[in-house]
């Protein structure tokens, strides 16, 4: 194989016009050789943040056509054209270097997105999943560390990758309350996520837990999920050990065939002891994330009852919904103006949100209605010491 050197190329892009005399030979980058055939040689090379091809050849005899498939040989079918020799009045494309003929090829490349590229090289890892490395700053272009998805990028473009390992949180645990060959209860703790949000999973959940025991989804990030409570939420979560626990469970929340019993901690005094709240909930417009009792929203529909109030005017409520609306509960309570102690959205921020799923009656494979409960907090028995609870 002919050796093609820095010094070599730069002295053809000169003689094509590409390159000047103030470029030097560390100009000219990933230099690859190669032989199409054993006529010729050819080098494909980075200058300008453009990429070119030089093909020596003898028995080219300035035939497009035949040139051009040489170009083509790597397997990647570079868009572009070849370059005419300035120095010849007759527009060939041949110019003599070296007792050989030097043509080149200059490739013109459409401008892509970023996270369209990637995905395309890494098609084991989805576009979402690519979108959410990019925003948290694992890529780089150009060694330029790049946030945006929507980035242009050429086939010039150097591009890395540097994804962080991913996190060993075979150390955590969680509280287990019931467990058997279907089904998994773990008494969730504030402050756990019931599964990441994407890919991306930087924090200790749920679905990390229940990844141990279940079979059930376990090749995504919600292995086990089969519902969820919000961050701020302690208490009762089932998930399925297996594909039809899940599709028995989950057909039963959907028909509402559950039975969620919740303990919250008002800020203030409801008007009336206990009352069936049917007040539909919709998205807030002003503040999309949250939500709202709005008469265009969907159905929702939340039992209360008074169990204690304080001297500070706190009141112990037992709470059972009939629907499962996002934030139902929190949003409902806002709406009798008593918020729960400690809603950072719809309340006041304490030192938790005081909601805490105690119960959850459910049917569960190879056995007959099931109750499981977890433990009223400290934190409530701290506010309503020696309070006693109802578990109808």
């Amino acid at each position: 194989m002919a050796k093609i050197s820095s010094n070599d190329i730069l002295a053809i892009l000169r003689r094509f016009d590409i390159a000047s005399d103030e470029n030097v030979p560390r100009n000219i980058e990933r230099i690859k050789v190669s032989n199409p055939s054993p006529l010729n040689t050819m080098a494909t090379f980075l200058f300008a943040k453009n990429i070119f091809y030089i093909l020596l050849d003898d028995e080219a005899n300035d035939d497009e056509e035949y040139i051009t498939s040489q170009v083509h040989s790597d397997g990647k079918a570079a868009k572009g054209q070849l370059i005419i020799n300035p120095n010849d009045e007759s527009r060939t494309y041949g110019l003599p270097f070296k007792g050989k003929e030097a043509y080149l090829f200059a490739v013109t490349s459409d401008k892509k997105r970023l996270d369209v590229e990637l995905a395309k090289r890494f098609p084991d890892i989805s576009r979402s999943v690519w979108q959410k490395h990019i925003q948290s700053g694992f890529v780089s272009v150009n060694n330029r560390v790049v946030t945006s998805p929507k980035s242009a990028i050429t086939d010039a473009d150097k591009i890395s990758v540097n994804l962080p390992e991913a996190s060993d949180y075979s150390e955590h645990t969680l509280p287990i309350v019931y467990i058997d060959d279907n089904v998994i209860v773990i008494n969730k703790p504030v402050g756990v996520l019931s599964h990441s949000k994407g890919a991306i999973n930087e924090e200790f959940t749920v679905a990390d837990f229940f990844k141990r025991y279940c079979d059930y989804n376990s090749d995504t990030n919600r292995p086990g999920i089969v519902h969820r409570l919000d961050r701020d939420t302690s208490g009762v979560m089932i998930g399925a050990r297996n594909d039809e626990t899940a599709t028995l469970l989950q057909k039963q929340f959907a028909d509402r065939k559950t039975k969620k019993t919740y303990y919250a901690v008002l800020k203030g005094i409801p008007k009336s002891r206990k009352a069936n709240l049917d007040l539909p909930i919709g998205r807030n417009p002003s503040a999309p994330s949250t939500f709202k009792v709005d008469i265009k929203g969907k159905s929702a529909k939340t039992y209360y009852e008074v169990v204690a109030v304080n001297d500070d005017s706190n009141t112990l409520v037992k709470l059972q919904p009939h629907t499962g609306r996002t934030h139902q509960l929190r949003v409902h309570m806002k709406y009798l103006n008593t918020p729960i102690l400690g809603d950072r959205v719809y309340g006041k921020p304490a030192d938790r949100l005081f909601l805490h799923a105690y119960s959850l009656e459910v049917t569960i494979p190879t056995s007959s209605r099931r109750t499981f409960t977890a433990d009223m907090p400290k934190e409530f028995l701290d506010i309503f010491p020696g309070v006693k609870i109802n578990n109808d």
